[in-house]
C-alpha cells in the first residue's frame, strides 16, 4: 500500500505556535499579607504557583543584595590592598597598570570558570549514577590555579588577597556558602605560599601534591563541622578535593608559559634558562666580544653575590649581569676590553663620534634584548645600566680640543633612565668597579677594598642611584662583597723560583718534578713588578 498522505512538519510546527500564542496567559495577584497556605489544607496548583513565585521573587532580592554586599567588600579589598602594596612597593608601583589588568584578567576568568562550575555540579550530583553530591564535585574545581598564578608573577602580597577576592566571589556563586568561602580561602592562601620560590618546573606538581593533601584535611574538618562524616559522601569529598589541587599545579604550570607571553612577565624559570651560558647570545657574545663576555660573567657573579647581602633577587641580578652589555655585539672593537692587537680605534676619531659609539651599545643592546625575548626586567636593566653618567674621557679630550664653552656636556652622557631597582643599581656599580679594577697596579685587598668605596662614593654623589631602593646599609654591605669576589680573583700567588738540576736539569730519578727545591729567595720585589703582567696575560687587566 502507497501512503497517499504525507506530514507537512512546517505548517504543523506553524500552527502550532499559532495556537499558543491565541492563548492568554492566566495571572494571579498576590495580595500583601494574603495567607498563601493553611496549616493542614490540601495545596491546589494555583497555591503552589503563587509560593513558588514569591519564593524566586524574595532570592531574587536576596541575590541582589549579595550581589551588592559582595562588591563592596571586593571593591574595600582592591582599595586596601591598593593602599598597602601598590603605594609602598616601588617596584610593583611602577608596573601597577599591567599589574591590575593582569589580576583583574586572572580574577574574571577563574570566576567565569566557578559560574560554570555551579550547574555543572549539581547536574552531576542529579544525573549521575553515584551518589555525588554537589558540594563533592565544588571541591574539585581548580581554583587555587588562580593565587597560585598572581603569586608567580607578582608574589605572595597581592595573591593573598587574590585568594580572598576569589573566595568571596565563589562563595556567591554557591548561594553564599561559609564552607565554600573557607575552602577555597584556605586552599588559594596556601597554594601561593607554597608557590613563591619556583624556580623548577617539578614546583608545580609539588604544590599540588601539598594542596590536595590539604584539600582532603579542609573538607574532614568541614564535613565534621556539619556532622557529616559518614557514608560514600565523603570518600567523594576526599576524591575530588585531592584532584582539585593536583589539577591547580597542573592548570598553573600549563598557563604559566601564556601569562609570560601575554603579559611579558620574566619568571625564575625563565631567568634560570638565560642564567645558561649556553644562550646563543651569550656565546655569540664569547666569540666576538670575548673581553666582554668576560667582564660579564665577572659583574654577574659580583651582583648576584652582593643581591644575596642585601636581600635582593641574586637570579635576576645575575642575568641582568650578563646581558647587560650584549650591544658591544654590533662594534666590539671599539671598547677596550676587546682591543687585544694594541690599536686603539678612537684615536682616529673625534670625541664627540666617540662617545656616539658608547652611548649606542645601550640601545643596540635593547635591540637585541627584544630580538631574542629577555623580557621587559633585562631590557629595563640594560637601559638603566649606565644612568645618565657621564663619559668623563672622551668629554676632557673634547674639552681640551675645542675649548670647554664649544662643548655641550649633554653629548658626553648616557640617555639613562638612571637605574629604577636594587639589581640595576647593582648592575650598574659592579660594572663600573670591575671595569676599572683591571687597570689597579699591583692590587692588595686593601688597596681593591678603598678603590671600590672610591668609586660606589663617586656614583652615590653623583646621583644616579637617587632612584633605586638601594640604601646607605646597603651600600656598604655591596662594598664588602665586592672586596671579597675582587681579592679573590686578583690576590697573587706564590711565586717559585726556577730549579736548577744536575744533568740538564734531571735529578737522580730523572725527573724534574720530583726534585726538592732550592732555598727560596726574597723576590717580593720582583714579584710586586710582575703581578700586572701576570693579570695580563690572564685577561684580568
Amino acid at each position: 500500500i502507497q501512503p497517499n498522505i504525507t506530514l507537512n512538519k512546517n505548517e504543523t510546527e506553524e500552527r502550532k505556535q499559532k495556537a499558543a500564542l491565541e492563548i492568554k496567559p492566566s495571572l494571579y495577584k498576590i495580595k500583601a499579607g494574603e495567607m498563601l497556605l493553611r496549616e493542614g489544607e490540601r495545596v491546589t496548583k494555583i497555591q503552589l504557583l503563587k509560593m513558588q513565585t514569591s519564593q524566586d521573587r524574595i532570592q531574587n532580592k536576596q541575590m541582589l543584595g549579595s550581589s551588592i554586599g559582595a562588591a563592596m567588600i571586593i571593591f574595600g579589598i582592591l582599595v586596601m590592598t591598593y593602599i598597602l602594596h601598590f603605594k609602598h612597593q616601588d617596584q610593583i608601583y611602577r608596573n601597577q597598570n599591567k599589574n591590575l589588568l593582569f589580576i583583574a584578567s586572572v580574577l574574571i576568568t577563574f570566576i567565569f570558570i566557578a559560574r560554570i562550575a555551579a550547574p555543572l555540579s549539581e547536574s552531576m550530583g542529579h544525573y549521575t549514577p553515584f551518589d555525588i553530591s554537589a558540594s563533592s564535585v565544588a571541591f574539585g574545581i581548580p581554583l587555587a590555579s588562580g593565587a597560585m598564578t598572581v603569586c608567580l608573577f607578582v608574589g605572595l602580597d597581592l595573591a593573598i588577597p587574590f585568594a580572598m577576592l576569589l573566595a568571596i566571589g565563589t562563595a556567591g556563586i554557591f548561594q553564599n556558602r561559609f564552607d565554600i568561602f573557607i575552602y577555597f580561602l584556605i586552599s588559594g592562601s596556601m597554594s601561593a605560599y607554597w608557590m613563591q620560590s619556583c624556580r623548577e618546573r617539578k614546583v608545580f606538581i609539588k604544590a599540588g601534591l601539598k594542596l590536595g593533601l590539604l584539600n582532603v584535611a579542609l573538607v574532614t574538618a568541614i564535613n565534621g563541622y556539619m556532622a557529616d562524616l559518614g557514608g560514600f559522601r565523603l570518600l567523594w569529598d576526599w576524591a575530588f578535593a585531592f584532584l582539585g589541587g593536583v589539577g591547580a599545579g597542573i592548570v598553573t604550570a600549563g598557563i604559566a608559559p601564556l601569562v609570560e607571553i601575554a603579559f611579558d612577565y620574566t619568571t625564575d624559570i625563565k631567568l634560570l634558562e638565560l642564567a645558561n651560558l649556553d644562550q646563543p647570545i651569550l656565546r655569540k657574545l664569547m666569540i666576538e666580544a670575548p673581553g666582554t663576555y668576560h667582564h660579564s660573567v665577572i659583574v654577574g657573579s659580583m651582583v648576584e653575590a652582593a643581591a644575596a647581602e642585601i636581600g635582593a633577587n641574586p637570579l635576576l641580578a645575575k642575568v641582568c649581569g650578563y646581558y647587560h652589555d650584549i650591544g658591544k655585539i654590533n662594534k666590539p672593537l671599539y671598547f677596550i676590553e676587546n682591543q687585544t692587537d694594541g690599536i686603539n680605534r678612537h684615536d682616529k676619531l673625534a670625541p664627540s663620534m666617540s662617545s656616539l659609539i658608547l652611548i649606542s651599545h645601550i640601545k643596540d643592546g635593547v635591540e637585541i634584548a627584544k630580538q631574542h625575548k629577555l623580557g621587559q626586567t633585562i631590557i629595563d636593566t640594560i637601559r638603566q645600566s649606565h644612568g645618565k653618567s657621564l663619559i668623563s674621557f672622551f668629554y676632557e679630550k673634547a674639552k681640551k680640543l675645542k675649548g670647554e664653552d664649544a662643548v655641550k656636556i649633554e653629548d658626553f652622557k648616557y640617555r639613562g633612565p638612571k637605574p629604577q631597582t636594587r639589581e640595576a643599581g647593582l648592575v650598574m656599580l659592579a660594572d663600573v668597579v670591575e671595569a676599572a679594577s683591571r687597570t689597579m697596579v699591583n692590587p692588595t685587598p686593601s688597596r681593591i677594598q678603598k678603590h671600590v668605596q672610591d668609586l660606589i662614593n663617586k656614583i652615590f654623589s653623583d646621583g644616579q642611584l637617587d632612584n633605586c631602593e638601594l640604601t646607605l646599609k646597603d651600600l656598604n654591605n655591596i662594598a664588602k662583597s665586592f672586596n671579597k669576589i675582587l681579592s679573590g680573583i686578583y690576590h697573587h700567588r706564590i711565586e717559585y723560583p726556577e730549579q736548577a738540576f744536575l744533568n740538564n736539569g734531571k735529578g737522580k730519578n730523572g725527573s724534574p718534578d720530583r726534585q726538592p727545591p732550592k732555598q727560596i729567595q726574597d723576590t717580593s720585589k720582583e714579584n710586586t713588578e710582575k703581578s700586572p703582567g701576570r693579570l695580563k696575560r690572564l685577561g684580568l687587566s
